[in-house]
C-alpha cells in the first residue's frame, strides 16, 4: 500500500492522461461489443462535442491542482482530519479517506447540484445528453468542475487525506465516471454483486432518466451511500 500511495503522491502527468484517455477508449470498444442500448446517433460527432467538455474539465482540474496540493499539505502539517484522530494502519486510512472524498467530493456536491436551482443550471449540461455513453462521464460545464473541486477540497479537510490518497481517488473517480456512464451491459449476476458496494452502469442509468423522481436518485460516483445503499440491500 505504501508503494501505491508513494506512486500517486508524485504521479506523472502522462499516467493521469492515460487513465483519462485509456478509460474512454476501453469502454468505447466495450460499447461496441456488449451495448446496453442500441442508440441511433452519430457516435463520432456525439463524442467530439462531449470530449470538448472533457478537455475543459481536465484543464480546469489541472489548473486547480495547486489548491488540492496546498490543502493536503495543511491537513498533514497540522494533523487535521478524521484519519489523524487515531493511530491507524495505512490501508484503513486509505479506505476512510476514499469514502469521505467520494461522499463529499462526488455524492454531496451532486446532491446539492440537483437541489439548488442556480447550481442545477450548470449541472443540466450533463443531463442534456440524451445518448448517455462513456463520453458523457466528464461532460461538465466549467462552473460545475469548479464546484466539484471545491467540494473535493472540503473532503480533504474532513478526511485529512495525503496528496497520494487524493490522486489515487481522482484516478479511480475518472475511471468510475467512464464505467458508470458507459453504454455497456454487464452480466446480471456480476452487476448485482458489484453493486452491493460500487455504482454500476445499470444503476447510474436510472439517474439519467428524463422523469422525476428517478433523476433525483443514484448520486454516487464510486461507492453507494445513504438511502441508496439501504434500498439496494433491501432489494
Amino acid at each position: 500500500m505504501n508503494v501505491i500511495i508513494d506512486f500517486f503522491a508524485d504521479v506523472p502527468l502522462v499516467f493521469r492522461t492515460s487513465i483519462l484517455l485509456g478509460g474512454i477508449v476501453l469502454f468505447w470498444i466495450l460499447e461496441g461489443i456488449i451495448p446496453l442500448y442500441s442508440f441511433n446517433y452519430k457516435k463520432g460527432r456525439h463524442a467530439f462535442l462531449n470530449l470538448l467538455f472533457t478537455t475543459t474539465t481536465a484543464i480546469i482540474g489541472f489548473g486547480f491542482a495547486f489548491l488540492l496540493l496546498k490543502s493536503t499539505e495543511i491537513v498533514n502539517e497540522f494533523q487535521f482530519g478524521v484519519i489523524h484522530f487515531f493511530e491507524l494502519p495505512l490501508f484503513v486510512e486509505v479506505i476512510i479517506s476514499l469514502l469521505i472524498l467520494d461522499l463529499v467530493g462526488a455524492y454531496l456536491v451532486h446532491f446539492v447540484e440537483h437541489k439548488v436551482p442556480w447550481m442545477w443550471k450548470f449541472h443540466v449540461i450533463h443531463h442534456s445528453d440524451k445518448n448517455v455513453d462513456v463520453t458523457t462521464g466528464l461532460r461538465h460545464h466549467p462552473g460545475e468542475t469548479v464546484f466539484r473541486i471545491l467540494f473535493t477540497i472540503l473532503g480533504v479537510y474532513i478526511s485529512g487525506a495525503s496528496i497520494g490518497i487524493v490522486m489515487l481517488y481522482q484516478s479511480l473517480s475518472v475511471l468510475f465516471a467512464h464505467l458508470t456512464h458507459a453504454n455497456i451491459s454487464l452480466p446480471q449476476n456480476l452487476d448485482r454483486i458489484i453493486s452491493y458496494l460500487f455504482v454500476t452502469p445499470n444503476m447510474h442509468k436510472v439517474h439519467h432518466h428524463y422523469k422525476q423522481p428517478l433523476t433525483d436518485s443514484n448520486y454516487g460516483n464510486i461507492f453507494l451511500f445513504g438511502i441508496e445503499f439501504l434500498e439496494h440491500i433491501h432489494l
